[in-house]
């Protein structure tokens, strides 16, 4: 176990046995920014997507006695953020991420390459309203395996554990949603249909 896993796993058993607020508050901190954005990424909505990482943080605090700690910590605590998530998607018509608004607060992300000019915000705004149609015609479920295939780079064996399922169900997923993506993608004259996980790695580029 690296030493990063072991500070998480000891902050964990503080927690849960003597109630260490402190330490929860430590896996908060070092946890929230990825949290929040995947529940930016599902939700779409900066108001909700708090909401929702708050409510993800006290679903885990409230089952730490159910985490495994030969686990990793991160997809556990991810497999709650997606789970509740979905629940939410299910609840309501999704309205996806716009990928050039910003985040808030101190989960601000940094811009790499300068300041952007009006006409490349403009053309970013376009193209997150394409992926946000793209993907809304997409279930919860296979928008969550997209998500984090594409834009987390999570092997098939972590969204499996993640979605709770089996890697050949993930996979499965994934083929569908890809196959369903790519005719969506067929009329867009920016992405290319020769090839199904290219088109899909440059629509997550986008």
């Amino acid at each position: 176990m690296s030493e990063p896993d072991s500070m998480i796993v000891e902050w964990v058993i503080a927690t849960r046995d003597t109630d260490d607020q402190e330490a929860f508050a430590e896996i908060v901190y070092t946890y929230q920014d990825s949290v929040y954005n995947l529940c930016y990424r599902m939700l779409g909505e900066r108001t909700e997507a708090e909401d929702a990482t708050q409510d993800a943080f006290i679903k885990a605090y409230n089952n730490l006695d159910r985490y495994d700690i030969n686990r990793s910590f991160k997809t556990w605590l991810l497999s709650i953020t997606s789970n509740h998530c979905i629940d939410r998607l299910r609840k309501r018509r999704m309205k996806f991420l716009s990928l050039d608004d910003p985040l808030p607060g101190s989960m601000q992300l940094q811009l790499t390459d300068g300041q952007i000019s009006p006409e490349k915000r403009a053309m970013q705004a376009e193209r997150s309203d394409y992926i946000n149609e793209l993907l809304e015609e997409l279930s919860p479920d296979d928008r969550t395996g997209v998500v984090l295939k594409y834009w987390y780079d999570y092997s098939y064996a972590e969204i499996a554990e993640v979605l709770d399922t089996t890697e050949s169900a993930v996979k499965s997923r994934l083929f569908r949603a890809r196959r369903a993506l790519a005719d969506l993608m067929g009329n867009s004259p920016d992405i290319m249909q020769d090839d199904e996980d290219e088109a899909i790695n440059r629509l997550s580029e986008l």
